[in-house]
């Protein structure tokens, strides 16, 4: 991987570097994150975003600490290659190594080390809430809540396109997909919509001209990919493309939309709805959100790794940010004082603006950062946001039914204790999905 140019460092900080300096010891940020497997998608775009925002820090000095200045060191760990790999790395990362603040996106492979973690009282960040329990006090979820902020997609699709009412559903039983289905279920009930047909697919499934096929034998006027996994997303939109549907199309990402729109057509894209926008996004100008210079840290990171931007290629250098300014507000990158200056204020920037730490109704803890969050579309070829819409207000209103729908998949946190063993496949039959309160 080749250095950055000075055009790029001047894109990312706006300045040159600092000369003179002294260098001191650095401090190391973990990143301990699938890197490979079928969740690298997930993890390596991040290590890239991670590492171009501590190269815009460091060439302006580093990070102050108490009066002193020190580089930023990104430590990255697989955290794909099994329990035990990831136990040891991350013994690693915070007993020989120092590092100050885990990364991770969480889930499945992260959760053998949290139990360690959290005895060190070591400060990780993820980017799925449904980790937090009362368990986890140094765990917080500050840039990304997934899957909460899929409801504000539902909610622009009934407004804008009410005719569609009929949905379809398919998601992996993993601890990104059940999450992320129980939310799609219950803003869909919440809008009125019905659930004509539910599928779940093991993690390594691959069958997506047959899930698709299943799917629209109901006919549909949605298809919902929930939170699938970039690969299969693609895959799963090829195919509805492949047999003839004409409906919408919902799902939490939509990474490499260009390659999807080369496989299918923009027509077809178009009615396409997803979560994530691409920071050059006019709407992202004038707001007053907290990762710094959107749009020159989107075209730095198109510069250094073209072809690549996706869902979370921001969202750990953004945990940064907001890391950063606490650093810097408590003068010690003690994991405890850090996560204290944090905390501070109940309200404080988010992504997308203002957010509340929240949490305790469905995760039995305040430590997600929910605030505003974007809603995609495909218009000309491009991605465009087309509404913010209030994760708050929908949980405000209807929080009980999703703590229903977490409940009947075991997603609380009391449940995810003591998880209960699960079918591979499930499938509502027509008669009672049509009733869009079928469980």
């Amino acid at each position: 991987m080749s250095s950055p140019t000075l055009a790029q460092r001047l894109l990312v900080t706006g300045s040159l570097p600092r000369l003179g300096v002294k260098t001191r010891a650095p401090v190391r940020i973990g990143f301990l994150t699938p890197l490979s497997g079928p969740e690298e998608s997930w993890g390596r775009p991040g290590l890239d975003g991670c590492r171009l925002w501590a190269e815009g820090l460091n060439a302006r000095g580093g990070l102050m600490v108490g009066g002193r200045r020190h580089p930023i060191e990104i430590v990255a760990r697989d955290s794909a290659t099994g329990a035990a790999a990831t136990r040891a790395a991350a013994h690693e990362l915070v007993e020989r190594l120092g590092c100050r603040l885990i990364l991770t996106l969480g889930g499945d492979s992260f959760a053998p080390a949290l139990p360690w973690l959290m005895k060190t009282r070591a400060l990780v960040a993820t980017l799925l809430p449904s980790d937090l329990s009362p368990d986890t006090p140094y765990l917080i979820a500050p840039a990304e809540v997934h899957p909460l902020f899929n409801v504000t997609g539902v909610e622009w699709l009934a407004k804008s396109r009410p005719a569609a009412r009929r949905v379809a559903l398919c998601s992996q039983t993993d601890s990104l997909g059940l999450p992320s289905l129980a939310v799609y279920r219950a803003a869909f009930e919440a809008a009125g919509h019905a659930r004509v047909k539910e599928l779940r697919y093991a993690p390594a499934e691959t069958d997506a001209e047959g899930i698709v096929r299943a799917m629209l034998a109901e006919q549909p006027d949605v298809l919902c990919w929930c939170s699938s996994a970039p690969p299969m997303i693609h895959a799963l939109t090829e195919a509805a493309h492949a047999q003839g549907f004409t409906g919408e199309i919902l799902a939490c990402t939509a990474d490499d939309y260009p390659r999807m729109i080369a496989r299918t057509s923009a027509a077809f894209m178009a009615r396409y709805t997803f979560q994530f926008p691409d920071f050059d996004d006019p709407a992202l100008a004038d707001t007053a959100f907290f990762f710094h210079r959107p749009e020159a840290f989107f075209a730095a990171y198109g510069a250094r790794f073209p072809g690549s931007w996706s869902a979370v290629s921001w969202e750990y250098a953004s945990i940064l940010d907001l890391w950063h300014a606490a650093v810097e507000s408590a003068e010690t990158t003690d994991p405890v004082s850090v996560l204290a200056a944090m905390k501070r204020s109940q309200i404080m920037p988010h992504a997308f603006g203002p957010a509340r730490w929240w949490g305790a109704e469905i995760f039995g803890i305040d430590n997600a950062l929910v605030g505003d969050w974007p809603v995609v579309r495909i218009e000309g070829g491009r991605a465009k946001i087309v509404e913010f819409g209030s994760v708050l207000g929908w949980l405000e209103a209807h929080g009980p039914r999703l703590a229903e729908h977490l409940g009947a998949l075991g997603q609380l946190w009391h449940q995810r204790l003591r998880p209960a063993p699960r079918r591979r496949q499930i499938s509502l039959p027509a008669s009672e999905a049509s009733d869009p309160r079928s469980a």
